[in-house]
């Protein structure tokens, strides 16, 4: 069976929208868990939050995970946040590689749509500041870095040639 694809990296890096294009090349599907979240809740993130703070979110993803961690074949596109949690990012990096896409903070700052993201709120050096905290924790997660300032389409050429030479059987 085939291994999962992990995606992690800050909100707005484009972990969407490069597992939308792994997932049709290589016909697998996306688990992004931020949409399965809302979908399963019949809410949205900003609602989970504002209602039952972002402990309850995080058991929500952490949960998630260890499902997700279960199945085989998927490509996963996490949220930001999750690999801050040992026990959510762990049972996914035991079901596959984990590529962190590493897109420049401030860039992806400037072209994120803030509403509808709660932990985007504090502005711009606030979500730089949030990078820098986060960085090392993505870094010690991952297999591999994806460079994104080409784009998704050769983030996800990048990240299936990868795959490709180094995973598959």
């Amino acid at each position: 069976m085939a291994q999962n694809i992990i995606l992690i990296g800050m909100m707005g890096c484009g972990k969407t929208t490069v597992g939308r294009l792994l997932a049709r090349r290589l016909n697998r599907p996306l688990a992004d868990t931020d949409a399965l979240i809302e979908q399963r809740q019949g809410r949205s993130i900003p609602d989970i939050f504002a209602r039952d703070g972002e402990a309850a979110f995080r058991a929500l993803e952490l949960e998630l995970c260890r499902e997700l961690g279960g199945q085989e074949g998927l490509i996963v596109a996490c949220g930001g946040g999750l690999p801050l949690q040992d026990g959510a990012i762990a049972p996914l990096k035991g079901s596959g590689p984990v590529f962190w896409l590493d897109r420049d903070p401030g860039e992806t700052y400037d072209a994120l749509d803030v509403s509808g993201r709660p932990l985007a709120q504090s502005g711009r050096a606030g979500f730089l500041r949030r990078y820098r905290d986060r960085a090392p924790v993505y870094r010690r997660w991952a297999d591999h870095v994806i460079p994104c300032a080409d784009g998704p389409q050769a983030a996800a050429d990048l990240i299936s040639t990868i795959y490709g030479e180094v995973f598959q059987p």
